[in-house]
């Protein structure tokens, strides 16, 4: 048996694990976790990693048996209590592979709730790869230190999601044909702390028709992203940033 020494609350590896954590438990891993701890990390028995979710937290394990397709973690202390992340939907129509695949990556280090794809006039990118997508949205949910992973929705038709859109969450809608508020100042308007959404447009924009009924829901914040013509996925990581820089978890928190 493997003798058991102080461990480092210090952690480099994290695995993303929605499995029940707690002090003195075991996670078993399967196969995909375990191909990368033993053979890209070079981790074996005694090797120590940090596993999270959202509903449990965060903390030190330790792998305890590994086995040809399998290893068990034994949960032994904890790092980071659960906390209540609330970021910004990101609504966005998919865009080529690449880019997607990158957008996605971005948007979960940037603190998005949900990523949800929507098919619009001049969407080009209309089949999504959901298993890719969300292994790119844990991967970055890893790397960057934050506890919960994005839901990814299925693609929907814009149509279809104003009909089914909650009034409470406030939509964002960068227009790119001007007819909005600076950025900034639509996002600093928003209700304090409401729940929001920021929605961008497909390569070449929404139409008219679009624009026109987006315009009449109650719900519907339009802003402008300044004076040069921005890719789609450019456009969203600006809009995010600026959204959590001014109503988000970028502003400064108040000591108690």
């Amino acid at each position: 048996m493997h003798e058991e020494e102080p461990l480092d609350d210090r952690v480099a590896t994290r695995l993303y694990l929605p499995d029940k954590l707690a002090v003195g438990g075991a996670i078993q891993i399967g196969p995909g976790a375990t191909h990368r701890l033993r053979h890209v990390l070079r981790l074996g028995i005694g090797g120590v990693i940090a596993a999270f979710n959202p509903r449990d937290g965060e903390f030190v394990c330790q792998i305890a048996e590994s086995g040809r397709d399998t290893m068990t973690l034994a949960v032994r202390t904890i790092l980071r209590p659960p906390v209540v992340e609330t970021g910004p939907w990101l609504v966005f129509a998919p865009v080529k592979r690449p880019r997607t695949d990158w957008l996605i990556e971005k948007a979960t280090e940037l603190g998005v709730a949900a990523l949800v794809p929507v098919l619009t006039a001049r969407t080009q990118a209309d089949r999504l790869n959901r298993e890719r997508l969300a292994s790119h949205a844990i991967a970055a949910a890893e790397q960057c230190e934050r506890l919960s992973v994005p839901e990814l929705q299925p693609p929907i038709r814009l149509d279809k999601l104003l009909a089914g859109w909650s009034p409470s969450r406030r939509l964002v809608v960068c227009d790119e044909s001007g007819g909005g508020k600076p950025l900034a100042e639509a996002v600093a308007g928003l209700p304090r702390d409401s729940a929001a959404a920021v929605l961008i447009g497909p390569e070449g924009g929404f139409t008219q028709t679009e624009l026109d009924a987006l315009a009449d829901l109650p719900f519907v914040t339009r802003a402008g992203l300044g004076p040069r013509i921005l890719r789609a996925e450019t456009a969203a990581l600006g809009a995010l940033a600026v959204f959590q820089a001014i109503a988000g978890d970028w502003r400064p928190t108040l000591s108690k």
